[in-house]
Protein backbone atom coordinates (compact mmCIF):
# COMPACT_ATOMS: atom_id res chain seq x y z
CA UNK A 1 0.00 0.00 0.00
CA UNK A 2 1.50 3.38 -1.01
CA UNK A 3 1.47 6.48 1.21
CA UNK A 4 -1.48 8.04 -0.61
CA UNK A 5 -3.69 4.99 -0.10
CA UNK A 6 -2.55 4.61 3.51
CA UNK A 7 -3.46 8.23 4.23
CA UNK A 8 -6.91 7.76 2.72
CA UNK A 9 -7.46 4.61 4.79
CA UNK A 10 -6.46 6.27 8.05
CA UNK A 11 -8.56 9.35 7.26
CA UNK A 12 -11.60 7.19 6.51
CA UNK A 13 -11.28 5.37 9.84
CA UNK A 14 -10.99 8.65 11.75
CA UNK A 15 -14.04 10.11 10.02
CA UNK A 16 -16.09 7.00 10.78
CA UNK A 17 -15.00 7.03 14.40
CA UNK A 18 -15.87 10.70 14.89
CA UNK A 19 -19.21 10.37 13.15
CA UNK A 20 -20.30 7.36 15.17
CA UNK A 21 -19.04 8.45 18.56
CA UNK A 22 -20.00 12.08 18.34
CA UNK A 23 -16.64 13.73 17.90
CA UNK A 24 -14.75 11.53 20.33
CA UNK A 25 -11.37 12.78 21.48
CA UNK A 26 -8.72 10.29 22.48
CA UNK A 27 -8.85 9.51 26.17
CA UNK A 28 -5.40 8.53 27.39
CA UNK A 29 -6.64 7.98 30.92
CA UNK A 30 -10.33 7.36 31.46
CA UNK A 31 -9.88 7.64 35.23
CA UNK A 32 -9.04 11.34 34.88
CA UNK A 33 -11.94 13.76 35.23
CA UNK A 34 -12.92 15.36 31.96
CA UNK A 35 -14.40 18.81 32.41
CA UNK A 36 -16.77 20.40 29.92
CA UNK A 37 -18.05 23.92 29.69
CA UNK A 38 -21.58 22.84 30.54
CA UNK A 39 -20.84 20.11 33.09
CA UNK A 40 -18.21 20.13 35.80
CA UNK A 41 -18.39 17.20 38.19
CA UNK A 42 -14.79 17.34 39.32
CA UNK A 43 -14.08 14.71 41.93
CA UNK A 44 -17.31 12.81 41.32
CA UNK A 45 -16.92 9.26 40.08
CA UNK A 46 -18.97 6.53 38.45
CA UNK A 47 -17.96 2.87 38.65
CA UNK A 48 -18.45 0.63 35.64
CA UNK A 49 -18.24 -3.07 36.49
CA UNK A 50 -17.29 -5.41 33.66
CA UNK A 51 -17.30 -9.18 33.49
CA UNK A 52 -13.91 -10.87 33.51
CA UNK A 53 -15.26 -13.93 31.67
CA UNK A 54 -14.12 -14.77 28.15
CA UNK A 55 -15.94 -18.07 27.67
CA UNK A 56 -19.55 -19.13 28.15
CA UNK A 57 -20.02 -22.85 28.73
CA UNK A 58 -23.14 -23.85 26.83
CA UNK A 59 -25.75 -26.40 27.92
CA UNK A 60 -24.17 -29.11 25.77
CA UNK A 61 -20.72 -28.42 27.19
CA UNK A 62 -19.45 -26.51 24.16
CA UNK A 63 -17.55 -23.23 24.49
CA UNK A 64 -18.84 -19.87 23.29
CA UNK A 65 -16.41 -16.91 23.21
CA UNK A 66 -17.84 -14.05 25.23
CA UNK A 67 -17.01 -11.04 27.40
CA UNK A 68 -18.56 -7.58 27.64
CA UNK A 69 -20.60 -6.19 24.74
CA UNK A 70 -18.49 -3.41 23.26
CA UNK A 71 -21.27 -1.07 22.16
CA UNK A 72 -22.85 -1.04 25.59
CA UNK A 73 -19.58 -0.32 27.35
CA UNK A 74 -18.28 2.25 24.87
CA UNK A 75 -21.51 4.24 24.59
CA UNK A 76 -22.01 4.32 28.36
CA UNK A 77 -18.38 5.11 29.16
CA UNK A 78 -18.19 7.94 26.65
CA UNK A 79 -21.49 9.40 27.85
CA UNK A 80 -20.23 9.60 31.43
CA UNK A 81 -16.83 11.00 30.48
CA UNK A 82 -18.43 13.64 28.25
CA UNK A 83 -20.67 14.63 31.17
CA UNK A 84 -17.56 15.41 33.21
CA UNK A 85 -17.41 12.43 35.54
CA UNK A 86 -14.37 10.37 36.44
CA UNK A 87 -15.04 6.83 35.28
CA UNK A 88 -13.35 3.91 36.99
CA UNK A 89 -13.53 0.28 35.93
CA UNK A 90 -13.73 -2.81 38.10
CA UNK A 91 -13.70 -6.53 37.37
CA UNK A 92 -13.54 -9.71 39.45
CA UNK A 93 -9.94 -10.07 40.58
CA UNK A 94 -8.90 -6.90 38.77
CA UNK A 95 -8.50 -8.97 35.59
CA UNK A 96 -8.41 -7.21 32.24
CA UNK A 97 -11.87 -7.69 30.70
CA UNK A 98 -12.40 -9.20 27.29
CA UNK A 99 -14.56 -7.63 24.62
CA UNK A 100 -17.00 -10.17 23.20
CA UNK A 101 -15.53 -10.84 19.73
CA UNK A 102 -19.01 -10.87 18.23
CA UNK A 103 -19.47 -7.24 19.36
CA UNK A 104 -16.48 -6.18 17.25
CA UNK A 105 -17.38 -8.31 14.23
CA UNK A 106 -18.36 -6.14 11.23
CA UNK A 107 -20.78 -8.89 10.17
CA UNK A 108 -22.65 -8.44 13.46
CA UNK A 109 -22.43 -4.71 14.22
CA UNK A 110 -21.44 -3.25 10.86
CA UNK A 111 -18.04 -2.11 9.65
CA UNK A 112 -18.37 1.51 10.77
CA UNK A 113 -19.29 0.63 14.35
CA UNK A 114 -16.65 -2.07 14.53
CA UNK A 115 -13.94 0.41 13.52
CA UNK A 116 -15.18 3.13 15.87
CA UNK A 117 -15.58 0.83 18.88
CA UNK A 118 -12.14 -0.73 18.39
CA UNK A 119 -10.58 2.73 18.21
CA UNK A 120 -12.27 3.81 21.42
CA UNK A 121 -11.14 0.69 23.27
CA UNK A 122 -7.59 1.35 22.10
CA UNK A 123 -7.76 4.91 23.42
CA UNK A 124 -8.55 3.69 26.96
CA UNK A 125 -6.46 0.53 26.90
CA UNK A 126 -4.51 1.58 30.00
CA UNK A 127 -7.64 1.63 32.13
CA UNK A 128 -8.94 -1.62 30.65
CA UNK A 129 -5.61 -3.26 31.43
CA UNK A 130 -5.59 -2.11 35.05
CA UNK A 131 -9.14 -2.21 36.45
CA UNK A 132 -9.91 -2.04 40.15
CA UNK A 133 -10.45 -5.42 41.80
CA UNK A 134 -14.15 -5.77 42.55
CA UNK A 135 -13.25 -6.98 46.04
CA UNK A 136 -11.65 -3.59 46.78
CA UNK A 137 -14.41 -1.39 45.34
CA UNK A 138 -16.36 0.69 47.85
CA UNK A 139 -19.66 2.25 46.81
CA UNK A 140 -18.92 5.18 49.11
CA UNK A 141 -16.48 6.43 46.47
CA UNK A 142 -19.02 6.59 43.65
CA UNK A 143 -22.20 8.33 42.60
CA UNK A 144 -23.40 5.23 40.78
CA UNK A 145 -22.45 1.70 39.79
CA UNK A 146 -23.22 0.68 36.20
CA UNK A 147 -22.97 -2.77 34.62
CA UNK A 148 -22.94 -3.30 30.84
CA UNK A 149 -23.85 -6.64 29.33
CA UNK A 150 -22.53 -9.18 26.91
CA UNK A 151 -22.94 -12.79 27.98
CA UNK A 152 -20.00 -12.41 30.37
CA UNK A 153 -22.15 -11.45 33.39
CA UNK A 154 -24.15 -14.70 33.11
CA UNK A 155 -20.85 -16.53 33.58
CA UNK A 156 -19.31 -14.70 36.54
CA UNK A 157 -21.06 -11.60 37.89
CA UNK A 158 -24.37 -13.32 38.62
CA UNK A 159 -22.73 -15.37 41.35
CA UNK A 160 -19.87 -13.10 42.40
CA UNK A 161 -19.96 -12.38 46.15
CA UNK A 162 -18.09 -9.10 45.80
CA UNK A 163 -20.57 -7.99 43.16
CA UNK A 164 -23.39 -8.85 45.55
CA UNK A 165 -21.73 -6.99 48.42
CA UNK A 166 -21.30 -3.88 46.29
CA UNK A 167 -24.92 -3.93 45.10
CA UNK A 168 -26.28 -4.44 48.62
CA UNK A 169 -24.22 -1.48 49.82
CA UNK A 170 -25.33 0.63 46.84
CA UNK A 171 -29.00 -0.09 47.42
CA UNK A 172 -28.69 0.57 51.17
CA UNK A 173 -27.04 3.93 50.46
CA UNK A 174 -29.63 4.72 47.77
CA UNK A 175 -26.88 5.00 45.16
CA UNK A 176 -27.95 4.65 41.55
CA UNK A 177 -27.58 1.17 40.05
CA UNK A 178 -27.57 1.08 36.25
CA UNK A 179 -27.62 -2.07 34.12
CA UNK A 180 -28.16 -2.88 30.47
CA UNK A 181 -28.88 -6.02 28.44
CA UNK A 182 -27.20 -8.98 30.22
CA UNK A 183 -25.67 -6.70 32.85
CA UNK A 184 -28.80 -7.38 34.90
CA UNK A 185 -27.45 -10.87 35.57
CA UNK A 186 -25.19 -9.19 38.13
CA UNK A 187 -28.27 -8.25 40.15
CA UNK A 188 -28.80 -11.94 40.93
CA UNK A 189 -25.70 -11.87 43.14
CA UNK A 190 -27.30 -9.54 45.71
CA UNK A 191 -28.83 -11.26 48.73
CA UNK A 192 -30.22 -9.71 51.88
CA UNK A 193 -29.31 -10.76 55.44
CA UNK A 194 -31.90 -13.55 55.28
CA UNK A 195 -30.46 -15.01 52.10
CA UNK A 196 -33.29 -13.73 49.92
CA UNK A 197 -32.81 -11.93 46.61
CA UNK A 198 -32.48 -8.23 47.36
CA UNK A 199 -34.34 -7.03 44.28
CA UNK A 200 -37.39 -9.28 44.50
CA UNK A 201 -40.47 -7.25 43.60
CA UNK A 202 -38.53 -4.55 41.77
CA UNK A 203 -39.54 -3.54 38.26
CA UNK A 204 -36.83 -3.87 35.63
CA UNK A 205 -36.04 -4.86 32.08
CA UNK A 206 -33.23 -6.92 30.55
CA UNK A 207 -32.37 -8.72 27.32
CA UNK A 208 -35.57 -10.56 26.48
CA UNK A 209 -35.92 -14.28 25.83
CA UNK A 210 -37.29 -13.39 22.40
CA UNK A 211 -34.18 -11.38 21.56
CA UNK A 212 -32.02 -14.26 22.79
CA UNK A 213 -33.87 -16.53 20.36
CA UNK A 214 -33.39 -14.11 17.46
CA UNK A 215 -29.70 -13.72 18.29
CA UNK A 216 -29.33 -17.49 18.10
CA UNK A 217 -28.09 -18.14 21.64
CA UNK A 218 -31.28 -19.28 23.38
CA UNK A 219 -31.59 -22.96 22.47
CA UNK A 220 -28.24 -23.99 23.96
CA UNK A 221 -28.16 -21.54 26.87
CA UNK A 222 -27.91 -23.01 30.39
CA UNK A 223 -30.55 -20.48 31.43
CA UNK A 224 -32.24 -17.39 30.01
CA UNK A 225 -31.83 -14.10 31.81
CA UNK A 226 -35.34 -12.66 31.53
CA UNK A 227 -36.87 -15.95 32.61
CA UNK A 228 -34.49 -16.25 35.56
CA UNK A 229 -35.23 -12.71 36.72
CA UNK A 230 -38.97 -13.44 36.64
CA UNK A 231 -38.43 -16.72 38.50
CA UNK A 232 -36.53 -14.86 41.21
CA UNK A 233 -39.37 -12.40 41.69
CA UNK A 234 -38.58 -9.44 39.46
CA UNK A 235 -41.41 -7.56 37.80
CA UNK A 236 -40.02 -7.88 34.31
CA UNK A 237 -41.03 -5.48 31.53
CA UNK A 238 -39.90 -5.23 27.92
CA UNK A 239 -40.42 -2.98 24.94
CA UNK A 240 -42.99 -3.68 22.25
CA UNK A 241 -40.38 -4.49 19.60
CA UNK A 242 -37.22 -6.55 19.83
CA UNK A 243 -33.99 -4.53 19.68
CA UNK A 244 -35.71 -1.20 20.31
CA UNK A 245 -34.52 1.10 23.08
CA UNK A 246 -36.41 0.52 26.33
CA UNK A 247 -35.49 1.77 29.81
CA UNK A 248 -37.16 1.20 33.17
CA UNK A 249 -36.55 3.08 36.40
CA UNK A 250 -37.66 1.76 39.78
CA UNK A 251 -36.38 3.95 42.60
CA UNK A 252 -32.57 3.92 42.44
CA UNK A 253 -32.46 1.13 39.85
CA UNK A 254 -32.26 1.97 36.14
CA UNK A 255 -32.22 -0.81 33.55
CA UNK A 256 -32.00 -0.95 29.76
CA UNK A 257 -33.24 -3.86 27.67
CA UNK A 258 -30.61 -4.26 24.95
CA UNK A 259 -27.65 -2.56 23.21
CA UNK A 260 -29.91 0.13 21.74
CA UNK A 261 -30.90 1.05 25.30
CA UNK A 262 -27.33 1.86 26.35
CA UNK A 263 -27.45 5.57 25.64
CA UNK A 264 -30.88 6.29 27.15
CA UNK A 265 -29.95 4.19 30.18
CA UNK A 266 -26.75 6.18 30.63
CA UNK A 267 -28.70 9.43 30.24
CA UNK A 268 -31.18 8.29 32.88
CA UNK A 269 -28.30 7.56 35.26
CA UNK A 270 -26.84 11.02 34.66
CA UNK A 271 -30.23 12.59 35.27
CA UNK A 272 -30.64 10.65 38.50
CA UNK A 273 -27.27 11.67 39.98
CA UNK A 274 -27.01 15.29 38.87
Amino acid sequence: MNLKHLTKSVTKQLVLMLALLGGMTTATNAQTTVETTSNNHQGKKILIVLSAADNWKRADGSDYPTGYWTEEFVVIHKRFVDAGYTVELATPGGKKPTADPHSLDPKVVGEEKAVAFAAYLKSIDSDLTHPVSLAKASIANYEAVVIPGGHGPVVDLYQDKDMGRLLVAADKANKVIGTVCHGQAALLSAMDTKGKWLFKGRTLTAFSDEEEVEFGTASNAPWLLASRLRECGAKYERGEKNWGAFVVRDRNMISGQNPASSEPMADAVLEAIK
